[in-house]
């Protein structure tokens, strides 16, 4: 405990704040604050023997004396939940707390005590894993490395086939497709599609800086974004906000299920052949439910649960109808004013 009583005494004997911090093993703020608050109650030395320093506590810093139990404690799993809200912090619901204390006249809870508290609260919820993401926050989409593969009919060829990946990046809950080409037209027929599958929208959506949705990269902060992949997310409501080049933790959740898919789903059927893109993407889609159903390995629930319970809800509704493509060209105006298109 602090030395209320010597604090004072050497004040009254006209020790500075350093010597007084000194002798009493404590700070120069402290000091500064009891002698402060000693002015403001009027408390002078000498003080009666029997006063202590237990004493004195409470008539100095009579909030900082009263027992934690009569403290009103914050309802932890509420705070929790609105912290996953955008634009949420520990600091407003504190102060919400606060007012909250003072309609009811209970005493609140310290700033550092109430994040204290919600911290140990956090911790063990979340012992085996903490995710920094919110939900409803971001989409991180990307080409897988590895292709699955069909065969031509007529020649017999093994044909590659791109597999596209897309995660919610809170309950890493995961959509997958395969295309024949890595094209514009691919990228955003796979983007239509899962948005649908998901069920709506992310105010972020984060890709690779790969040519299908960046023109341009000699900016290494402001990339150009495609116009047509830029149309689609004003559509969806969305800002596309690519990777930075060679930076995979700016994507983690995609990075980590890009492994998953090629661990799972294309290694799963890599013994059993398919003659067209449609039967290759119904197979996907039986093994893509089953990865998004999988339980956690460390901690309880799966993809699928999270996903549900936590993420859908903050999703930004769809809008009525899917987004449709359109293609940008430039054209050069002819003798006879006629353009090929």
């Amino acid at each position: 405990m602090t030395k209320y009583r010597e604090i004072i005494r050497l004040f009254n004997l006209g020790i500075n704040q350093t010597g007084i911090a000194s002798s009493c093993g404590c700070a120069r703020k402290t000091v500064r604050d009891v002698v402060n608050r000693a002015k403001a109650c009027n408390i002078i030395w000498p003080l009666p023997a029997e006063t202590t320093d237990a004493d004195l506590e409470k008539l100095l810093f009579p909030d900082k004396s009263v027992p934690k139990s009569d403290r009103k404690f914050p309802d932890y799993d509420y705070i929790d939940k609105e912290m996953l809200r955008s634009g949420v912090t520990l600091k407003l619901l504190w102060n919400e707390y606060c007012e909250s204390c003072r309609q009811n006249r209970d005493i609140p809870l310290m700033y550092t005590q109430f994040c204290h508290h919600y911290q140990k609260y956090s911790d063990k919820k979340r012992a085996t894993m903490h995710i920094p993401r919110k939900p409803g926050e971001q989409i991180e989409v990307d080409w897988a490395g590895k292709p699955a593969y069909i065969i031509d009919t007529d020649t017999g060829e093994m044909i590659p086939c791109h597999i596209f990946v897309g995660v919610l990046n809170y309950s890493l809950y995961a959509y997958v497709e395969a295309f024949l080409k890595m094209d514009l037209e691919s990228w955003i027929t796979a983007h239509i599609h899962m948005y649908q599958y998901f069920g709506g929208s992310t105010t972020m959506l984060i890709p690779d800086n790969l040519k299908t949705g960046v023109d341009k990269n000699d900016d290494w902060y402001t990339p150009k974004i495609n116009k047509t992949y830029y149309e689609m997310a004003e559509y969806y409501d969305t800002a596309v906000l690519p990777a930075r080049v060679k930076s995979p933790k700016d994507k983690p959740g995609v990075e980590g299920s890009v492994n998953v898919v090629t661990n799972w789903i294309t290694a799963a059927i890599r013994n059993e052949k398919f003659f067209a893109l449609e039967e290759l993407n119904r197979e996907i889609q039986i093994q893509l439910e089953k990865l998004n159903h999988k339980p956690f390995q460390k901690k309880d629930g799966s993809r699928h649960s999270v996903y549900l319970a936590d993420e859908k809800p903050f999703l930004t509704p769809l809008p009525p109808a899917p987004y449709e493509l359109s293609q940008w060209k430039k054209a050069t105006v002819q003798f006879n004013y006629h353009i090929k298109c």
